[in-house]
């Protein structure tokens, strides 16, 4: 594998391939560039393999802090947790609560983040022999966060304090209701606010405006971690539990799962959570997750695209067509065969999950089709329909997104004059501050949420209103993000380098995802031999070169988009694929396998500056 030489005079946005003509899914491609010393300077100062040098190189890492980065120990990036505004408070109500024999409530959400928070917090209290109940509202029947019904619900089971998880930061009306039932309620969150507090014992959340943590990259559980690590700490010092008290870095599994799953940017901290959960993870010691990779067929260590793209899915399955419960009853579970139960039952649902979303997502692309033929190319697309199921809105908008490659709301239409939905983002458009916006400003019943992802409520006959704000908020930062769309290419690789061997070094710079991506390799102008479909929308691939070397690839659910046709149409045709490294793990032997992101023209200039 050989990088490219930047040249003197190269731009930072990398040099043009393709001779500056689009790809199959029609962006334009780029050469990251990369100084050729600084590679040198980490292969002689740590002794790296040139992928993996390069890759760093490419991304500033100076060379003092390459152990730091390769290595991202807990250790290193653990703040002070007692930095985050409120979380005084916060402990001080949960210690007299533990002190007194009260009862905590850990009001939790329906997706990955929620569930895990919601474990993470369960498990610690009852190690500590807190008394402790749990909530998650039905996704279809109660919507999001916490609501005056199932506050009073809790308080008539003698809940005396309520820990809302990955919610509660917008609930205004709900938490004044508790207050005036007597509910102590502390939050535990990550979504934005711009605006007043709750009315809570304590809002702890890095994305409040007075909070000066600098931790607003953070999920709900690595939130709750550091609540814990806080409560911890405090309990010592009291003299309420014996020795270190309970093993908060066994509970890492949870962290990592809902980091990933959440798309939070993979930086600092958040690395560090899911570089040692991956190990934790990989012990299989919490009953749930082992259960879960196994109904997910997980045979091999775990990575961190396991967790979004196998795990996270299935635990999210249930909040969105069933019980929402199941997730969490899983993941708090010590019984092997509960667990495995459990994760049947999960591993059924996710498979009705898929079929329902792609209905929707259809149908919701159609819509967007019939508008683009007619000229419109709104800034964010807002996709409205009735039937759709509300429990899979928020994929159906993020399949939007990978198929027109801008922000999309899809919204399901009740019959009764409302709408309910979910947002979704890319690279530098924060759709969670628009969706707060749209809220102040009236046109939203409800909203929030984060930078990539948010929810929303409304009167059905303000979609159209909803679509025009959006594009008077957000038309700049689509316009500059789209502008910086190309595809960066990290370097190029022939088809016989593609080994296990590239992978794994590769792999070293890892843990990848949001704010951190997989090295991306350019394998030039391979032949594709065989191509068919196969799962749930997924383009398969047989390629070889003229040296005789051949291989196997993947498009993930791209066969209705223009890259899986253009890829299932150019069968023996020559082509350019870019995409990442995955080493195949199976019976003992391993292989590679390149899963494509994009791919071109074989007979598209790729100019001197990528040599194979």
């Amino acid at each position: 594998m050989t990088p490219a030489d930047r040249p003197t005079g190269e731009t930072r946005r990398g040099r043009p391939l393709l001779g500056g003509a689009e790809s199959f899914s029609g962006r334009r491609w780029r050469l990251r560039p990369v100084d050729p010393r600084g590679t040198a300077l980490l292969i002689q100062r740590h002794g790296l393999d040139e992928a993996v040098a390069a890759f760093l190189a490419a991304r500033g890492i100076a060379p003092d802090d390459v152990p730091d980065f390769l290595e991202p120990k807990l250790q290193r990036w653990m703040p002070e947790p007692f930095s985050l505004a409120d979380m005084e408070a916060a402990v001080g109500r949960l210690i007299a609560a533990i002190a007194r024999g009260e009862t905590i409530a850990v009001f939790g959400d329906y997706d990955v983040d929620g569930t895990c928070s919601a474990a993470l917090l369960m498990g610690f209290l009852a190690a500590v022999g807190a008394r402790v109940i749990s909530y998650v509202p039905n996704r279809l029947t109660e919507g999001y966060g916490p609501n005056e019904a199932a506050l009073e619900q809790l308080k008539g089971r003698g809940a005396a304090v309520v820990v809302t998880v990955d919610c509660g930061t917008t609930a205004h009306a709900p938490l004044a209701h508790a207050r005036d039932i007597g509910l102590d309620v502390i939050v535990l969150d990550h979504h934005k606010l711009e605006g007043r507090l709750p009315p809570a014992v304590a809002v702890v959340n890095p994305n409040r405006p007075d909070d000066e943590s600098g931790l607003g990259h953070l999920c709900a559980a690595g939130v709750v971690f550091l609540a814990l690590v806080a409560l911890r700490r405090a309990l010592r010092a009291q003299g309420l539990i014996e020795g270190e008290g309970p093993d908060l870095l066994a509970a890492l599994d949870l962290v990592a799962l809902a980091t990933v799953c959440d798309m939070v940017p993979l930086v600092g901290l958040n690395r560090a959570f899911v570089a040692q959960g991956l190990k934790v993870l990989a012990r299989r010691t919490r009953p749930g997750l082992a259960a879960l990779a196994d109904v997910a067929r997980l045979r091999e260590a775990p990575q961190a695209w396991h967790l979004g793209f196998l795990l996270g899915p299935r635990i999210n399955a249930a909040g969105r067509v069933a019980e929402a419960d199941i997730g969490l009853r899983l993941l708090t579970s010590a019984d092997e065969g509960e667990a495995a139960r459990l994760a049947a039952i999960l591993d059924r649902l996710n498979a009705e999950r898929q079929a329902l979303e792609q209905e929707v997502a259809e149908a919701a692309a159609a819509v967007i089709e019939s508008r683009r033929a007619k000229g419109e190319e709104p800034a964010v697309w807002v996709a409205a329909g009735r039937g759709w199921h509300p429990g899979v809105v928020g994929i159906a908008a993020q399949r939007l997104v990978q198929r027109f490659g801008r922000p999309a709301v899809v919204l399901s239409l009740d019959g009764e004059g409302g709408a309910s939905g979910s947002a979704r983002s890319i690279a530098g458009v924060d759709i969670g501050s628009a969706v707060i916006a749209a809220s102040e400003a009236g046109i939203l019943e409800k909203g929030g949420g984060h930078p990539m992802a948010a929810g929303m409520t409304l009167e059905a006959a303000r979609t159209a209103e909803l679509e025009a704000f959006f594009d008077r908020q957000l038309a700049r930062a689509v316009d500059a993000a789209l502008a910086e769309r190309a595809v960066l290419v990290d370097a190029a690789v022939s088809l016989g380098g593609v080994r296990p061997e590239l992978a794994a070094a590769l792999e070293r710079a890892g843990p990848f995802g949001i704010g951190h991506p997989a090295p991306r390799l350019l394998v030039p102008a391979v032949r594709i031999v065989k191509a068919d479909e196969v799962g749930n929308g997924h383009v398969r691939l047989i390629l070889a070169d003229e040296s005789g070397a051949r291989g196997t690839a993947i498009a993930f659910r791209a066969a209705s988009d223009p890259l899986g046709v253009r890829l299932l149409a150019a069968l023996g045709e020559r082509v350019h694929v870019v995409g990442q490294i995955k080493r195949n793990d199976w019976q003992g032997r391993s292989s590679a396998d390149i899963v494509i992101e994009d791919a071109a023209p074989g007979h598209l200039p790729l100019e001197d500056a990528v040599r194979a």
